[in-house]
């Protein structure tokens, strides 16, 4: 089941998918503070920017090919159209580089945030201002987002590549559980109708996005349990929806210029998941606006599960190799 909402100035549709619980209200929709939202926003194009600038010095000393393969190019396009409609789009972009193996295993992670970085945040930069939310609980969990992401890119961007290749395995797995508990409805039974946290609850969000900004530079998407986090938290599922992609898009810059700086992801992958991302956004948030994706996620379950045991399958085969020595 899915529905479209709908902004309460306008009467225009938002163009994004959202999962509603049986005999729940739609949310009524208003614009943050203008003076917040500007702050807000003009904050994300300065991250973004400051990204773009220090990836440019960064490719430029880069020995590497730096021109976007075919195959980079439509695997931004597809994943980043999916992502704006609610998907995600990291498990998708993993399972394509493991079967066109277009990207070496320990350089996955820094290849995935480095890629999206440009596409997600214009997702935010479309988004984040229309969904109702308590600016103090959003600004809190995003900015704890982005400590996590610091923290998680140094400690990622140091790791071997076994495990390396363990740890995205099993993120895999876990985000394959993430989708199956959306499919079967799990998680839109978890509802409240909050738009605030406060006391422990807004200490408990805060400590839990943490932990989810640094996870996601090892590879598992922030959005499935960013929406898990908030619905036990007694918030509207709705109101996960500018939190996580506010997170994600000031998370990514900050965590992907470590992963940058250290050279600990691939340049022509990055460029084409980037390249060809943005239009995918734009395609989706403006024409497409909705679709019934209901057998696309059963389609990512099964992509996400055999990206899971291809990893560790390559990591059982290093493991072995290195015993043999």
């Amino acid at each position: 089941m899915y529905f479209v909402l709908y902004t309460k100035n306008t009467g225009r549709p938002i163009p994004r998918i959202h999962y509603n619980p049986p005999d729940a209200p739609l949310l009524p929709m208003t614009l943050l503070p203008a003076g917040m939202l500007g702050a807000l926003l003009g904050a994300l194009v300065a991250c973004a920017l400051l990204f773009v600038a220090v990836w440019f010095q960064a490719a430029r000393r880069d020995p590497g090919p730096a021109r976007p393969g075919t195959v980079g190019l439509l695997t931004g396009l597809v994943t980043d159209f999916f992502d704006t409609l609610g998907i995600g789009n990291f498990a998708t972009t993993t399972a394509a580089f493991k079967l066109f193996r277009l990207v070496p295993d320990e350089q996955i992670p820094g290849t995935l945030n480095v890629g999206h970085t440009l596409p997600v945040v214009v997702e935010a930069l479309i988004y984040v201002a229309i969904i109702k939310v308590d600016i103090l609980t959003l600004c809190a969990m995003i900015l704890a987002a982005v400590a996590g992401a610091w923290l998680g890119a140094g400690i990622v961007a140091r790791l071997p590549r076994r495990a390396i290749q363990v740890g995205m395995g099993v993120a895999l797995l876990v985000a394959a559980v993430l989708l199956l508990l959306g499919l079967f409805g799990v998680t839109t039974r978890l509802t409240g109708s909050a738009l605030a946290l406060s006391g422990g609850g807004l200490v408990a969000a805060v400590v839990g996005n943490f932990a989810l900004g640094a996870l996601m530079t090892l590879g598992i998407g922030l959005y499935a349990p960013c929406m898990i986090l908030v619905s036990l938290l007694g918030m509207n599922p709705t109101a996960a929806f500018p939190i996580m992609m506010g997170s994600c898009a000031f998370l990514m810059p900050v965590g992907s210029i470590r992963f940058v700086r250290l050279r600990r992801y691939h340049l022509r992958a990055a460029l084409g998941l980037a390249i060809g991302g943005i239009p995918g956004v734009l395609l989706a948030a403006f024409l497409v606006k909705s679709l019934p994706l209901e057998y696309v996620r059963w389609l990512v379950v099964v992509v996400v599960v055999y990206a899971a045991v291809m990893m560790l399958r390559s990591a059982r085969r290093e493991i072995q190799a290195a015993a043999q020595l």
